[in-house]
């Protein structure tokens, strides 16, 4: 009796040291993702950044040539 106790709690000792390493690896593995996250979000919001300036200028463009069109445009009829 005391040999199948003895050897059920090396099985659980061996387990625990399984699920030990196993979990040391998944930490570690969770570390190196979370790293990638964090950097492909500094570059979404690099991009985004980018994005926004560029159309803020194709905005400025579209405003000047709409202004500019509309100060061509006369309403008075031409004296023939």
């Amino acid at each position: 009796m005391d040999d199948e106790f003895d050897e059920l709690i090396r099985k659980i000792e061996e387990n625990n040291k399984k699920t030990s390493e196993l979990i040391d690896v998944l930490l570690s593995r969770n570390k190196v993702l979370q790293d990638e996250v964090d950097s492909l979000w500094a570059m979404m919001d690099e991009i985004t950044k980018s994005d926004i300036e560029n159309f803020s200028n194709i905005l400025e463009d579209l405003e000047k040539d709409v202004l500019v069109r509309s100060l061509m445009i006369t309403k008075k009829k031409a004296l023939c």
